[in-house]
Order: C-alpha cells, then sequence, then structure tokens
C-alpha cells in the first residue's frame, strides 16, 4: 500500500506516536510519506527520524493562515507561483462551481503541489486538525485515495470548544473511516455526528521491547526520585504536582522531583518553584529524547502525571508518557481526567485522584512514599497491562488491517479493538 501521512509539525518528539506508526508500515513493507505544515526542531529528533531518513519522506505544504485577509495575500503569491509551474491544476483548485467552500477558502490552492505525479491508497490525517488539510489533498491531489482521520485529544475538546459541534460536519460526510485512540474521544465524536458503525478506538502503541522494567525499591541513600513528563502547557496540570510535592517535602525531605519538558509555562512555574522554597529539589530538565528520557526514568522511583480539562477545553487521551513509565515498572499517579482511567487502573497499577485536588495528590504521594513494598507489584500489574493493551507491533498490525479491509469495502464488518475493563485494588 502507498500511504500519505498529514500532520502538523514534523518531526515533533512530543509525538513519538506518528513515528511509530510510520516506521511500523515501513516495516510492514508498505511506503509512506508525510506532509506537514512546518518543520520541526532536527536539532533534537528521535532516532527513528534518522535510522528511517524520515525528513526525505517528508514535503512541507504553505500552511494556511487563520487571518483570512492574510490568507488571501499569501494566496495571490501563491497562486502566481503554482499557476506557473501547473496552470491546470492550480485554476481547478479555484473552481468554487465544483468545490464550494474547499475552494473558496483556498484550502485547496495551498494544498496544490504542481506536477503532483503520485498515487496513494490511503489518507491518513494525524488529529481532526488535520483533516481540512487532507480533505483538500484528497480532492485535489490524490481523489481515489481513501480518506482516514484520527482524534486524539486536543482535535475533539479545545478545538471543537473553539469552533463549534459542526466543526468536523463536511468530514463525517466525506471521510471514509475514522480512529480515536481512547474510548472516552470515541463517544465524543459519536456524540458530534459521527456513524458509530465508522469508528473504532485505535491504540497509541508502545514499542516495550525497548523499556526494560525494573521494579523500584527505596535507595540505600534512602533517596526517593519523582518524575514528570509533558509540555509545559495549562493542561498538564504540573503546577498541581508541584504544590503537592511543597507539602509533602514538609516531612519528606529527601524527595527529588524532576520535570521533563518545554513550553510556555516555564518561566511561571521557575517562579513557583522559588517561590515555594522547592529549587534544591524540584528541577525544570527540559526537553529529552527517548533515550535521555529512559535513563532518567530508570533512576526514578514514581511518576506522576497530572492532567487537567484546561480553560479552553483542552483534554488527554491516555498519554504515552504514561504508558512509558508503566512499561518500565513504575508505580504512577494521574488524574480522573479524559481517557487517562482507560490505561491506569486506580489501586492497581497506581493511584487517581480528581482534577486540581493538591491534597488528595499529596496524598496518594505520601502514601507511596511512606509504603514502598508495593512498588514492585503495582510497577508489575502496570507492566502487564501497557504489554497487553499498547503493544505497539498488534496495533500496527490492526492499522494495516483497517487499511486493507477500506480498500476492500469492508470495513463495517471489522470488529473494533478489545478494550481495557477497569478494576480495582489497593485504595
Amino acid at each position: 500500500m502507498k500511504v500519505a501521512f498529514i500532520v502538523g509539525t514534523f518531526p515533533r518528539l512530543s509525538e513519538t506516536f506518528i513515528i511509530n506508526q510510520v516506521t511500523g508500515l515501513l516495516d510492514r513493507g508498505h511506503e509512506v510519506d508525510i506532509y506537514a505544515d512546518q518543520l520541526g526542531d532536527t536539532s533534537n529528533v528521535h532516532p527513528d527520524v534518522i535510522k528511517y531518513s524520515l525528513l526525505d519522506r517528508t514535503y512541507y505544504l504553505p500552511a494556511v493562515p487563520d487571518n483570512l485577509v492574510l490568507r488571501g495575500i499569501k494566496g495571490i503569491k501563491l497562486l502566481i507561483s503554482n499557476f506557473i509551474k501547473d496552470p491546470i491544476v492550480t485554476l481547478r483548485s479555484l473552481n468554487v462551481i465544483k468545490y464550494g467552500k474547499q475552494a473558496a477558502s483556498l484550502w485547496l490552492l495551498y494544498t496544490v503541489i504542481p506536477n503532483f505525479n503520485k498515487i496513494y491508497d490511503i489518507i491518513h490525517c494525524q488529529f481532526g486538525t488535520q483533516s481540512f488539510r487532507g480533505m483538500a489533498f484528497r480532492v485535489i491531489n490524490a481523489p481515489e485515495s481513501k480518506l482516514i482521520t484520527i482524534f486524539r485529544g486536543d482535535d475533539i475538546s479545545r478545538f471543537v470548544n473553539e469552533r463549534g459541534d459542526r466543526v468536523y460536519e463536511k468530514l463525517f460526510k466525506t471521510g471514509d473511516f475514522f480512529l480515536t485512540n481512547c474510548e472516552f474521544f470515541k463517544r465524543r465524536v459519536i456524540q458530534l455526528g459521527c456513524d458509530e458503525t465508522e469508528i473504532v478506538v485505535h491504540y497509541s502503541g508502545l514499542d516495550c521491547s525497548k523499556f526494560i522494567p525494573t521494579f523500584r525499591y527505596p535507595n540505600p541513600d534512602q533517596q526517593i526520585r519523582i518524575a514528570t513528563i509533558g509540555r509545559l502547557v495549562e493542561k498538564k496540570g504540573i503546577e498541581y504536582s508541584i504544590r503537592a510535592v511543597a507539602q509533602l517535602i514538609e516531612v519528606h525531605s529527601n524527595l527529588e522531583y524532576n520535570i521533563i519538558g518545554d513550553g510556555l509555562l516555564r518561566e511561571r512555574l521557575q517562579r513557583l518553584i522559588e517561590e515555594l522554597n522547592l529549587s534544591h529539589c524540584v528541577k525544570l530538565l527540559g526537553w529529552k529524547n527517548e533515550r535521555e528520557i529512559i535513563e532518567i526514568l530508570n533512576q526514578t522511583h514514581l511518576f506522576v502525571a497530572t492532567s487537567i480539562t484546561a480553560k479552553d477545553g483542552n483534554q488527554d487521551a491516555p498519554i504515552n508518557v504514561l504508558k512509558e513509565a508503566m512499561a518500565l515498572g513504575l508505580p504512577v499517579i494521574s488524574t480522573h481526567h479524559g481517557g487517562i482511567p482507560e490505561l491506569v487502573q486506580d489501586g492497581v497499577s497506581g493511584f487517581l485522584v480528581p482534577e486540581r485536588d493538591v491534597d488528595a495528590l499529596a496524598e496518594k504521594l505520601r502514601y507511596l512514599v511512606e509504603h514502598p513494598e508495593i512498588w514492585a507489584t503495582m510497577g508489575r500489574a502496570g507492566r502487564a497491562y501497557v504489554e497487553e493493551h499498547y503493544n505497539l507491533q498488534k496495533l500496527n498490525d490492526r492499522l494495516v488491517d483497517v487499511y486493507q479491509r477500506l480498500l476492500e469495502q469492508n470495513l463495517k464488518s471489522c470488529s473494533p479493538p478489545s478494550q481495557p475493563s477497569v478494576r480495582h485494588g489497593y485504595s
């Protein structure tokens, strides 16, 4: 099969799930090209970007400005440039009579690839927000392709709150099939108008062979290391984990809290750390690659991911860093948020607390700090759960199966992936 991935920024360290799908398809003998809006940071990339020469497979399309005036001004330059290279397709992209709003909004013009000569079986939009580019890409470049869109979080929470419940109306009518990365978001997509027979849950998988579990016990020096990984943005709720550590440090001075990631809230979080007199034990480490993250987590005892619903409605699915921590055998603490309860079994592989509840978070942290005898048991449970439900090889096989069934026009008979059940243990 020949597959085109439609993405936003590529490469991006925080989106290893896209790289995992690309490389999984390549390993299975399929052809994959990546179409992105902008080039990401190439100074620190996932090793597979280099191993598989993914940048050689990546093509960058002009970003479509949200501002309509700016879109029109830049569109004039693009029109002239594309017309010189490929006048027929360029004029076709402006055919409002045939293509309606897609042409009038200039989405087709911004997606023209002059003298395009590739043929694709599948166009796979990574995130619902990329579906507008995907629909335009199919119309103007690959009309015979099947269009699949996967919803992952921001696209079905914040974006819908911002643009309204009908934002994906055209996509649901013209798209061929849909995926979500958790049951929580699948229910929401169906509520927005997607046919429930045309959508299944497809988890973001993990290559567990890269994550060798080590079941935790206290260090001889009694130092207990806690870690968080994530973008420093509101929905990651890192402020609350810092405040919880501040409560705990009054009783347990042997804590070290490392926060891996970067983002808009870095300065604000650094000020909070200083205001709470935590500079000696709470560190913002910036972005790290997969190898560096594994090295840090191998020295960590407890993992915290306190996702919250942001003011703009942005929510998380079962986040990959939680899977990675669980695969390494770490007990985890997270929140009753989005799709996370589908991953973390409360009281079995870790604990779940209400969003923004610093006291509850501090209480569970205290319990784990004071009961290291349960770390290994929780770590084994988490590792087993990730292996069973998020096995990357099985999920990549399943993705190929979805593609093939879609091409055979037989997808509606395809059984959806098995879903995790919720079990309870320690309270």
